[in-house]
């Protein structure tokens, strides 16, 4: 069976260096907001030629506390909207409604299954304060359509960046194509961790400087309380071994874009739509769609190739949000009902490709 996505394999490549880097954490004594902490914002901002990098427990806090710290600065208040893709994951929606902000869903491109400009416009109110764009299966926005609209409107850019690490945008990488981004370090990211993770990277350091103090209890200044806080905080330990990771980030992507490539040149069935890329894409999903999906996801399953759906149900027919089950989102809803996710990543052999894109070629 090929597998989805083999994390064992993927991190037995930096076992020794892994196991070196966590015992160094062991050996210090220090566990919490350590010297492997600090030195991974460092690396991680120069990654993506932001500013600040602040770590934080996960990728959903991550954009949550972006959020957070706008309503702390005055930015945002209460019942102020941000508008969002209609079929991103639900992370991206929960940070916003977690912060009693409003999220106004917008359809994405068809093609893309990226947040469409053109979609944004009608939607701003004199409550939208903020947009966020999010870049799905590792494929950058078009953020220069998006930040004139922003600058426009004096909105606020918040990216979700938790598919897209090292992704390009023009000459600048995601992490650094708005106001602030959310990443998160999730085992299955293209970059991730051996547990949870997530880090927040901006330009503006009052922002930084919020969203640090909001992570660790609201406090800057140890059992000085600026803010009501939460508990945030990049373990030391993960933050080792992304270090060790991060080092091999970029061959990692390459990889992937060498799989992609090879699928896009010879996956040749009338039933399959193949991916459009329209910026540049690092590749952390390979996102087919058919009207067949549920038939050709149990051959590929016969046949001995696994894959997975991202995602089968849009949050606006998800449970947690009746407040939507009224709207129609056609497009998403497409999306949703067609997409299929083959395998990909940087320890797939090219003759496991080869053998998927041959079973892929003889579904009817």
């Amino acid at each position: 069976m090929i597998p989805f996505l083999d994390l064992q394999s993927i991190n037995a490549q930096y076992r020794e260096e892994l196991i070196e880097a966590c015992t160094k954490v062991i050996d210090s004594g220090w566990y919490v907001q350590g010297s492997e902490h600090q030195e991974f914002e460092r690396e991680f901002a120069q990654f993506c030629g932001s500013k600040y990098a602040v770590g934080v427990a996960n990728g959903l806090d991550a954009l949550i506390l972006i959020l957070r710290a706008y309503k702390e600065l005055g930015v945002m208040d209460d019942g102020d909207e941000v508008i969002v893709p209609s079929n991103t994951y639900i992370a991206s929606i929960l940070a916003i409604s977690q912060n009693n902000l409003v999220p106004v869903l917008v359809e994405p491109d068809s093609n893309t299954y990226l947040l469409n400009p053109s979609n944004i416009q009608e939607k701003i109110t004199s409550k939208t304060k903020a947009v966020m764009p999010v870049h799905l299966y590792g494929q950058t926005c078009e953020m220069e359509r998006i930040n004139a609209i922003a600058t426009k409107y004096g909105l606020k850019v918040i990216e979700d960046s938790a598919q897209s690490h090292g992704a390009y945008y023009k000459e600048k990488k995601s992490g650094n194509l708005g106001d602030a981004s959310g990443f998160s370090f999730y085992p299955g990211k293209n970059l991730g961790a051996l547990g949870d993770g997530g880090v927040v990277t901006t330009n503006d350091k009052e922002l930084a400087e919020t969203i640090r103090a909001l992570g660790n209890y609201g406090s800057q200044k140890k059992y000085e309380n600026l803010y009501k806080g939460v508990n945030s905080r990049l373990d030391e330990i993960q933050a080792a071994m992304l270090r060790v990771k991060l080092r091999y980030l970029d061959e990692e992507i390459f990889k992937r874009k060498e799989i992609a490539r090879y699928y896009l040149q010879n996956i040749k069935n009338k039933n399959i739509v193949l991916p459009t890329v329209s910026t540049d894409s690092v590749w952390h999903l390979f996102v087919i769609r058919t009207q067949k999906r549920d038939e050709l996801q149990q051959y590929l399953l016969e046949n001995g190739v696994h894959t997975l759906i991202h995602y089968p149900i849009p949050p606006h027919h998800q449970r947690a949000y009746e407040e939507f089950k009224e709207k129609s989102f056609p497009v998403s809803e497409k999306i949703h009902n067609e997409v299929l996710s083959l395998p990909i990543s940087g320890v797939q052999s090219m003759q496991d490709t080869k053998k998927i894109v041959k079973v892929m070629n003889c579904f009817e």
